[in-house]
């Protein structure tokens, strides 16, 4: 799943309409992967002016906006390329344009990428990348229980001292 969490002062990002845009950018970003538009979590967190520091300075109200994106990447990763990390930043910064940067705002993201094999949803580990089970998962836009979405239970043993 991408989750995006966008914390960003009063003030901006503040309207239903303005963070329905945003989310849904973000999510057919994803879909024209072919991902599935449920794995697509945004979140977004109103900062109080006392409460964002940037290089060690409270960024005051009267100051230019901040806003940091912290997206996390687990349905799929960027290969380890630089050309390819070019083009999926540069395709981020598509997404963030009309939203943030068009705004004036003063912003910055990063991408963490966690094992796709510590993730679940409802207890299943996904299926995987553009398979069959994925692609009826994009279909109905839910998750749906198909064979290997839950693995065998493992015994852990403890040892006695």
């Amino acid at each position: 799943m991408p989750l995006w969490q966008i914390y960003h002062p009063y003030g901006t990002l503040e309207d239903d309409a303005s963070k329905q845009a945003f989310a849904q950018d973000i999510t057919t970003m994803y879909t024209e992967m072919g991902l599935p538009a449920f794995y697509v979590v945004v979140q977004f967190f109103k900062m109080n002016d006392d409460n964002v520091f940037v290089g060690g300075t409270l960024r005051k109200s009267d100051q230019t906006p901040f806003v940091r994106i912290v997206i996390n990447h687990i349905a799929i990763h960027v290969p380890d390329v630089d050309a390819l990390y070019h083009r999926a930043t540069s395709r981020i910064d598509q997404v963030v344009k009309p939203h943030v940067t068009d705004k004036g705002y003063d912003f910055e993201y990063h991408i963490d990428e966690t094992e796709r094999r510590l993730w679940k949803l409802n207890g299943m580990i996904p299926p995987p990348f553009k398979s069959q089970a994925e692609q009826l998962w994009a279909k109905e836009n839910r998750a749906i229980t198909y064979d290997g979405a839950y693995p065998p239970t493992l015994e852990v043993s403890s040892s006695s001292g």
